[in-house]
């Protein structure tokens, strides 16, 4: 049995995993190549990570010490599992990753969600759906059906705010450069959370963006494996 346990966001399913956060560590425990625990979590059970601090996974539990935040576990792994594959290469790769990160959570995220909320909430354990429904609609304002838009308006809004993602691979093959790094985990986990919960295609067959994550998806398929929506 592994000494790092991982708490992850679930569904209905243990194996339902769907938050992009938790998404992003899975992936970079395996660019470590280090043996984990997932252990499914689901909103209500806050009691569960309490010795965390905080009421939020993805929560990392290693030999002893307890990481919260996904930005938080990475530095983490990268520090004290300098000898195992980078997630950041340098001080300066760090800094832009962190950029990537703000990017991410304050743009393509929410463009995301518009398109998804419903299909999130649908997949939630029974117990969590109250809950999502009313921090969500307190969040937005508006209640998850006024919110949600698949218009392909939206979808044409996703896909022009990717952009900068197809320029930067035109250059290089991944985010990170000539390697794959965590601003690529961080992306990926964007794609994955979309693709766990619902079948709307965010990107075209023949998109640049749909090319790398696929790459990416053969690369990590064994941390992968029996946790992507069946079709994803």
């Amino acid at each position: 049995m592994s000494a790092r346990k991982l708490y992850e966001l679930a569904g209905k399913r243990d194996n339902q995993v769907f938050s992009p956060y938790c998404w992003r560590i899975r992936l970079a425990l395996a660019h470590k190549g280090l043996a984990v625990q997932h252990a499914s979590w689901r909103f209500t059970e806050k009691d569960s990570i309490a010795h965390s601090g905080q009421g939020a996974v993805p929560v990392l539990e290693d030999n002893g010490q307890v990481i919260h935040d996904s930005w938080n576990i990475a530095c983490y792994l990268d520090r004290v599992y300098a000898d195992r594959p980078a997630l950041f290469d340098s001080p300066m790769s760090k800094g832009q990753a962190l950029f990537i990160k703000h990017w991410l959570e304050g743009v393509i995220h929410p463009a995301m969600i518009k398109i998804v909320i419903m299909d999130i909430l649908n997949c939630l354990d029974e117990k969590d759906q109250a809950y999502f429904r009313q921090s969500r609609e307190a969040r937005f304002g508006v209640s998850l059906e006024a919110f949600e838009d698949k218009s392909p308006e939206q979808l044409q809004r996703l896909r022009q705010a990717l952009a900068p993602v197809r320029q930067t691979l035109k250059l290089q093959p991944f985010l990170s450069g000539q390697g794959v790094g965590f601003a690529d985990f961080m992306l990926l986990g964007a794609f994955l959370w979309t693709g766990s919960v619902s079948d709307t295609a965010l990107l075209e067959s023949d998109d640049p963006i749909a090319h790398w994550r696929e790459e990416l998806l053969k690369s990590y398929a064994g941390a992968l494996e029996g946790v992507l929506r069946p079709g994803f």
